[in-house]
């Protein structure tokens, strides 16, 4: 079987791939959460006043809710959760803490990866998220996270690996370029991240036991052995992969099987109830007056502007955990569409 630095001399792009590579290696273990301390959480019981695993779990669903509220990128979401499991690994926090840190981590992954057009307001992420805290709150806790954390975001995660190692299965194969679907992989990755365990795991193993799953579910003899050349290459001995590829496995099953809930893709809808709809103002149902646009000349830039529907009421906003009919939601990727003028939300 040739090796991947053997078939790169003949490909420009390979070689810039594998080089990349080989820097990803070399910092997945600065942004890994410390194993000591994720071991500390997993054996903590839900009655003691300190952060157990269910709550945990619990807060990255959350985490993926305002990601998809918000429609921000899967790079945001999975760095929110690296951010908050390397603060919770150093840190013993009361679960009082956790809405809090949560909307933290988040904010301080969206400002790292999304545009700055993109991040939402501080304001809108607390109503949303109904974290229960105030814009002050928010600054004293990210100046812990920062410090705690060193101000070290740009971190290389278990996403950062699947996508070069999507790009180099494709550079190196022949096969179809979508046969190997990206967003499949991550829809995975996304319930892996939802559970303390993996956050135990090597980035580069992780994101190499879901490339290796899914390329036997295609049962592509030329993928399997390009990912067994990048197997080598990224230096993952068999008993690893062996392990994890088990656990993913088995949480890939558990996903999958009708006991597990999952999104109906449904459209969602606000409807308002009566009591609602009668305390609304009348400036709600009103059509307002539009000003004459002039035949020559310009509108005045008062005149011009929109007219914004107040958001402050906390019932328009989400809860920090989605309803039980609506359980693994945050795999949902497409954003439902919603009608103005609403307040609770129901599946059709």
């Amino acid at each position: 079987m040739k090796d991947l630095v053997a078939m790169d001399n003949t490909s420009n792009e390979a070689f810039k791939l594998m080089k990349q590579l080989n820097v990803y290696l070399e910092q997945e273990y600065k942004y890994q959460p410390k194993e000591k301390g994720l071991i500390l959480i997993e054996s903590t019981a839900e009655n003691d006043n300190t952060i157990c695993p269910r709550l945990r779990n619990v807060k990255v669903e959350d985490l993926w809710s305002l990601t998809n509220f918000f429609a921000l990128s899967m790079e945001t979401f999975v760095l929110s959760v690296n951010i908050l499991d390397r603060f919770l690994a150093i840190m013993k926090v009361k679960p009082k803490h956790l809405s809090c840190i949560g909307v933290c981590c988040f904010l301080l992954a969206a400002q790292v990866v999304e545009e700055e057009c993109n991040i939402p307001s501080v304001h809108d992420i607390i109503r949303i998220s109904q974290c229960k805290c105030t814009v002050s709150d928010l600054k004293r806790m990210e100046k812990i996270i920062s410090e705690k954390l060193h101000f070290e975001f740009q971190a290389t995660t278990a996403l950062t690996f699947l996508h070069l190692y999507h790009t180099i299965v494709l550079c190196h194969s022949s096969e179809r370029k979508e046969l190997l679907n990206l967003e499949k992989l991550e829809a995975q990755l996304k319930a892996c991240n939802c559970r303390l365990v993996f956050s135990k795991a090597k980035p580069s193993v992780l994101a190499l036991c879901l490339l290796t799953i899914e390329v036997e579910t295609l049962k592509s003899l030329e993928l399997f052995e390009i990912a067994l050349r990048v197997q080598k290459h990224s230096k993952v001995n068999d008993a690893d992969m062996l392990y994890w590829r088990e656990l993913v496995s088995k949480c890939l099953a558990d996903y999958s099987s009708p006991e597990c809930c999952k999104p109906d893709h449904k459209k969602l809808v606000w409807i308002v109830s009566r009591r609602t709809a009668q305390n609304l103002h009348n400036s709600y149902y009103s059509v307002p007056e539009l000003p004459t646009i002039p035949e020559c000349g310009c509108m005045n830039e008062s005149e011009s502007e929109d007219s914004c529907e107040d958001m402050s009421s906390s019932e328009d906003s989400l809860g920090t955990s989605p309803p039980s009919d609506l359980e693994a939601s945050f795999f949902f990727d497409h954003k439902p569409k919603l009608k103005r003028r609403t307040r609770h939300l129901y599946p059709l």
